[in-house]
């Protein structure tokens, strides 16, 4: 049996082809350079061609492919709301895969499911029925699995915790990406330096002679490695943030593991037994001393492999109904 896992991100396309047990026989990663709308769609359906015509001449054809899309996969019309991906605000995706596909399911879910679905696979999940994973990248999500099944709401908009309210009063900013994205996801960790730099003019540190626009998250944590004071400022707020919003996911879903991943997790990974330490002064006190937190064991394939993961379920619940 051999699956193929599709991993489409904000900026990259990768695929894998995987056995029924995980291994890896083959994976490549793509940019999507400038491409936007139907010019991405035509990437990931010309990949699909290859690789099926690939895999067929070496004698390993593909019986079930998964895909991971970053957004919102609308279960009953196959399209995908993808802000990251200019023109793919209900773009037909699966009926375009389908097109090229034939009689090889196909399923597609979120970035965020595959996430979970990944590490649960191959990753620091494996044997877990209950467990989130918290994407910090550009954005937050989460990946939440119960019982051993993905929750994804009633419109398959469950994990997008971005949006958790978690300072007050509400200001406007928070109207594109939520309170929580805004101060502590990548982008937001980011936006949140510009503003302190901008206010702060006597500022003579580590950042002191870069271009306050063109500030990145990793260059907050180059400055916080080297003691500057307004990146400890600003890391000391991100810990809060992530250690409330990791309370919140304890006290509503009582999970026996988080995991932490994302470009962000990463860099911020020393800063785990920081984030419990704030944790544990909010969630509920049995749960939060019950759950064990870790990070991602897939790091950047997460995605892909849980795409992979993804086709291998679909497979096999098809053949049960059958």
């Amino acid at each position: 049996m051999s699956l193929l896992g599709i991993d489409l991100g904000g900026s990259k396309l990768a695929l894998a082809i995987f056995t029924e047990d995980g291994s890896l026989l083959l994976r490549e990663s793509i940019p999507l350079g400038k491409r936007i709308g139907s010019e991405v769609g035509k990437l990931v359906n010309d990949r699909i061609r290859i690789l099926l015509e690939t895999s067929k001449r070496n004698g390993t054809e593909i019986d079930s492919i998964g895909i991971s899309v970053p957004g919102i996969n609308n279960t009953s019309t196959g399209k995908i709301w993808a802000p990251n991906i200019q023109g793919w605000n209900n773009y037909p995706l699966l009926a375009e895969v389908m097109e090229v596909t034939g009689n090889i399911p196909v399923i597609i879910d979120s970035d965020r499911a595959c996430y979970i679905l990944g590490e649960v696979w191959s990753g620091n999940a494996r044997g877990c029925k209950d467990a989130v994973f918290l994407a910090v990248g550009t954005g937050i999500g989460a990946g939440i699995l119960v019982n051993g099944e993905i929750l994804r709401g009633s419109n398959d908009i469950a994990g997008a915790i971005g949006w958790m309210a978690l300072n007050r009063p509400f200001e406007d900013k928070y109207t594109e990406c939520g309170c929580f994205e805004y101060h502590a996801s990548g982008e937001g960790i980011a936006k949140v330096t510009r503003e302190y730099l901008k206010k702060s003019r006597d500022y003579s540190g580590y950042l002191s002679d870069r271009d306050i626009e063109n500030i990145k998250a990793s260059d907050l944590f180059a400055a916080y490695e080297n003691g500057d004071s307004l990146a400890t400022e600003v890391i000391d707020q991100c810990v809060e943030f992530w250690g409330m919003a990791v309370a919140n996911i304890v006290s509503l879903l009582n999970p026996e593991k988080i995991i932490f991943g994302g470009g962000v997790f990463g860099p911020a990974n020393k800063l785990i037994p920081a984030i419990r330490k704030e944790a544990l002064k909010w969630a509920q006190p049995i749960g939060i001393k019950q759950v064990t937190f870790d990070v991602s064991g897939l790091a950047g394939d997460a995605g892909v492999f849980g795409a992979g993961y993804l086709a291998f379920r679909n497979l096999q619940k098809s053949d049960n109904s059958k």
